[in-house]
């Protein structure tokens, strides 16, 4: 028989697994045009839009350094008994082909994740490493990396001192729930103490408050409520500081057939739906001033899937009704369907400035969103 010689993959070829798998962590998955979503560039790498403070939006590369895995969770068709092809970058690798994008202006920034390599403390390790590198090239942008859950103290102050954000995702509501997703990660000790940590390290006065954080939960993969995912994240947000928090609809077939989201009575449209539903609540509670408890829900303690819940709250709140236009402050028009803070932004300029706002037609371009606002105004 002809003997066959299988070749290592090269970086290229790598980089062309890691990127792609990078796709199951689906931060930033959600928005509403098209521009706003997840894409592929031409060399087959998963480029992510991010919207920008003062407006605009820029483009971060996002990869793995490995996608080799010791762990179980059940969700994650990545974990240690799936059989994927495995690749591993070095950090010398990743930084050096990051470079190149980044220098031909194709990217703007990094987003690095990694599947965990033998224990939590030396993946951080070569995701640090990577970061280095980046930094002592002059790189002084945008850095996003991954916290292994299980990672010790010094793994992540050392993260923070290289990145401008960091993430280690909690995945579910409650540890009840995460034992469902997986047998190798402690809910209390790998992932809430070092979500603990992190909220301290960079809350406001401590040493690394400039970095950003943030968690995300796989939606549909256990059986909780979108009742108890949004508790989670008013804790989240009130008692720990968390700067965002993301949302990833789990689609069946990616995962263990015990998982309770494979025996789901829900689509993988209707996941992508609830995903959806759950980012509308959740700018309600960033963005809008709503609390937990204000976030209408349906009998079985899910967001309905038919509406949004700022129209769900206005339909079975009357008595807030009607907002004037004229008088009323930025509070109350946010409560307004169809308005949102650059709406809210323009009619308070011309307020200032003196302007009678008499219709909705005063206010400049109708949409069908805008006028959703109708009946919930006076002038």
């Amino acid at each position: 028989m002809p003997l066959l010689i299988k070749k290592s993959p090269d970086t290229l070829e790598k980089l062309n697994i890691l990127s792609r798998d990078s796709q199951y962590d689906l931060a930033c998955a959600c928005g509403t045009s098209q521009d706003e979503h997840r894409r592929r560039s031409k060399e087959n790498k998963w480029i992510y839009p991010v919207t920008l403070p003062q407006g605009g939006t820029t483009f971060l590369f996002k990869t793995l350094l490995s996608n080799a895995c010791v762990n179980d969770c059940a969700y994650c068709p990545l974990r240690a008994a799936s059989d994927p092809q495995r690749c591993s970058l070095t950090p010398e690798e990743l930084a050096r082909t990051f470079l190149s994008y980044y220098r031909s202006r194709k990217v703007s920034g990094l987003f690095l994740s990694s599947g965990v390599m033998g224990d939590p403390d030396t993946t951080m390790e070569r995701i640090n490493r990577t970061a280095r590198i980046l930094r002592r090239s002059a790189f002084r942008g945008y850095l996003h990396l991954k916290i292994i859950p299980g990672a010790s103290e010094a793994a992540i102050r050392q993260t923070l001192s290289l990145a401008s954000a960091v993430s280690l995702n909690l995945e579910t509501a409650g540890e009840e729930h995460f034992r469902r997703l997986s047998t190798t990660k402690v809910y209390g000790r790998d992932i809430i103490r070092p979500i603990q940590l992190i909220s301290r390290l960079t809350s406001r006065g401590s040493l690394y408050q400039g970095v950003k954080h943030t968690t995300q939960f796989v939606v549909g993969a256990s059986d909780e409520t979108d009742k108890e995912i949004i508790g989670y994240s008013w804790r989240l947000y009130r008692e720990l500081g968390l700067n965002r928090i993301y949302f990833s609809a789990y689609q069946r077939g990616a995962g263990a057939a015990m998982l309770p989201g494979e025996h789901s009575r829900l689509s993988n449209g209707d996941l992508l739906a609830r995903e959806h539903r759950l980012y509308q609540a959740d700018w309600l509670i960033r963005k809008y001033g709503f609390s937990a408890d204000e976030i209408p829900l349906e009998a079985g303690g899910n967001l309905s899937l038919a509406s949004d819940p700022k129209e769900m709250w206005a339909r079975t709140h009357p008595e807030f009704f009607p907002v004037n236009v004229n008088k009323d402050d930025a509070r109350r028009l946010l409560r307004v369907p169809g308005f949102g803070e650059v709406m809210v932004s323009r009619i308070l300029a011309l307020r200032q400035n003196r302007i009678k706002i008499r219709s909705l037609e005063d206010l400049g371009k109708q949409s069908k969103l805008f006028r959703k606002a109708q009946g919930y105004l006076a002038f």
